[in-house]
């Protein structure tokens, strides 16, 4: 948190801005919740639907699942990748965020909100209990829905609090991660079955309604259940006045940022137009592009090769090793995605080069079987993490700093789609590629 920021992180009062904060980390928190355990929950589902009635635990239906791979391989095998499951997650998430942001401030937040927490209980509702495949993968939809709409929902929330705000959201979003994956794990361990597992997590749900409607304290003008007004004279925490030295002449690390990249002045009033959207969405290609890039290298390494990368000498059965590589990856995104209250690096195209020679090197890591054991995929996958949480953290300081006050709420909406289209883009390439390993 730099200078500036620190200042009115006090000057608004210390109580007020840390219930802001928290609340946007349990609001990131449940609004990513839902999506993570629903790739565990309904494949667990399935396979009881297989087996006639009985419910496995998470770690049986993983392991009847590896039972199922290819013999005629070299490598162990699922029958179906991975990515599979995360194709039904992630193409209702990535529709929303191409073309709600053109439509969606018609609609208030406190609505969009109750429609994230009636689709995150439907989802869970619906998965544990299903009877069919379809109406599986229809709670796995709804999930979808539900974490779509809520990400670019509280993105552009974040515009009307101070900036810090951000820091919150996005540690929450990393915490998600591994609270859904631990806690799936040990309810189920404990011996809940899979159905007893979600009904438990109904809880999230609420979690997010009092996180939202009681715990957050809004600026006196919010327009909690009214269409936000598009004319420019919203006067919120993040405008450009509010960022100027608070002592006169004085001068710190903040200003050189705004001589150098911040929020010109704007001129132009009124609603934007459909022609203004195209046109910021174009210039926010700079960010979309790289975020998207670092995602598409990201997955493609989760669902597409993390997988094929078994070591049978090591001390892990191949089930043990993935679950690990997914939760050391999700530990990685969350100490990363919780790094804004301290540094903030602006070249995500760096880290966008970086995460690609990371699965390049994976990629010929399963080809050619150079690595030796799984303690240096732990190493490669958690850097892989905090590669991808800084890369998304990052983009959506920068896109708000960098964005005038007019555009800033359309922007952080439109630029949620890079990391949805990288994911659903790795999906596309994973499929080819781990048929391609596995035939051989």
């Amino acid at each position: 948190m730099d200078r500036t920021e620190r200042r009115l992180f006090e000057g608004e009062g210390r109580w007020i801005s840390w219930r802001n904060v928290v609340g946007f980390w349990w609001l990131g928190l449940c609004n990513n919740f839902a999506y993570v355990v629903m790739l565990s929950a309904a494949h667990d589902i399935l396979k009881q639907q297989e087996t006639n009635g009985t419910e496995p635990t998470a770690a049986h239906s993983y392991h009847l699942d590896r039972g199922n791979s290819s013999s005629s391989s070299s490598y162990d095998c699922n029958p179906v990748s991975t990515a599979a499951v995360l194709l039904a997650d992630i193409l209702p998430t990535l529709l929303i965020k191409a073309v709600a942001p053109f439509f969606i401030h018609q609609l208030p937040y406190g609505f969009r909100v109750l429609m994230c927490i009636a689709t995150a209980t439907a989802s869970f509702l619906l998965v544990s209990f299903s009877s069919t495949v379809a109406m599986s993968i229809l709670g796995v939809v709804f999930a979808s829905i539900s974490s779509g709409l809520g990400e670019l929902s509280f993105l552009s929330l974040t515009v009307f609090f101070p900036r810090f705000v951000l820091g919150g959201w996005g540690s929450g979003t990393g915490g998600a991660g591994v609270a859904g994956a631990l806690l799936y794990s040990a309810f189920t361990q404990l011996g809940l079955s899979p159905r007893e597992t979600l009904l438990v997590m109904l809880v999230v749900p609420i979690i997010m309604a009092a996180s939202y409607y009681l715990l957050l304290v809004f600026p006196a003008s919010f327009p909690q259940w009214h269409c936000v007004p598009e004319e420019g004279h919203l006067t919120t925490p993040n405008a450009n006045q509010e960022r100027r030295p608070l002592v006169s002449g004085e001068e710190d690390e903040e200003d050189e940022e705004i001589r150098d990249g911040e929020a010109p002045a704007e001129d132009s009033q009124g609603p934007l137009t459909y022609k203004d959207r195209l046109a910021i969405l174009r210039d926010l290609l700079r960010f979309i592009i790289p975020l998207g890039v670092v995602y598409f290298a990201e997955y493609f390494i989760n669902q597409g090769l993390l997988e094929l990368l078994y070591f049978p000498d090591f001390s892990l059965s191949h089930a043990e090793q993935y679950r690990w590589y997914q939760t050391i990856y999700q530990i990685g995104v969350f100490i990363s995605r919780s790094s804004l209250f301290c540094v903030k690096i602006r070249w995500v195209w760096l880290m966008s080069v970086l995460q690609c020679i990371n699965a390049m090197l994976l990629f010929f890591a399963v080809y050619y079987h150079f690595l030796s054991n799984a303690s240096l995929v732990f190493v490669i996958v958690a850097y892989e993490g905090l590669l991808g949480g800084a890369a998304y953290v990052n983009t959506f300081h920068f896109i708000s700093k960098e964005t005038g006050d007019r555009k800033r709420e359309f922007a952080m909406a439109a630029a949620s789609v890079g990391d949805s289209l990288g994911i659903a883009l790795s999906v596309a390439l994973s499929f080819p590629v781990h048929n391609y390993f596995c035939s051989l």
